[in-house]
């Protein structure tokens, strides 16, 4: 494993799964740039120290589990099922108090040893259905 799809593995499992905020100084570049940004949220390192005390305050319990990993270059590809109880309000919903598991994929560009760029797709649907912000998908036919 190469020290750029280390430090990216860190990421879920010390950032958010720990809360380690520090962490971003030492692994995320100055000029980082977040392509998956929420709405009004600047795409930046410093939006990025805001966002997971944010995420963690709303859910606690908070894990990341990293299910698949490709790396090519200085490019790192992650997919993980994420989950958490909402215990706190979270992005202008309220506490549901509901337990909710989603899955995400990850794209993260290194440069110079830090994480340059990072896009993600997230399972936002299973996510607010869980939670209970939006009726739940009818079964299949």
């Amino acid at each position: 494993m190469t020290d750029d799809a280390a430090t990216f593995r860190r990421i879920p499992l010390e950032l958010f799964n720990q809360g380690n905020v520090e962490l971003i100084d030492e692994i995320v570049a100055e000029d980082f740039v977040e392509h998956a940004a929420p709405p009004d949220v600047p795409p930046t390192r410093d939006s990025l120290k805001e966002f997971v005390p944010m995420l963690r305050a709303a859910f606690p319990d908070l894990h990341y589990e990293i299910l698949q990993e490709a790396h090519d270059g200085d490019t790192h590809v992650g997919y993980v099922r994420v989950s958490g109880t909402m215990t706190g309000d979270f992005m202008g919903m309220p506490a549901s108090g509901k337990a909710a598991t989603w899955e995400e994929m990850h794209i993260g560009r290194f440069a110079n040893g830090k994480l340059a760029e990072h896009w993600g797709v997230i399972d936002r649907f299973a996510m607010l259905e869980q939670l209970g912000f939006i009726p739940p998908s009818p079964p299949p036919a």
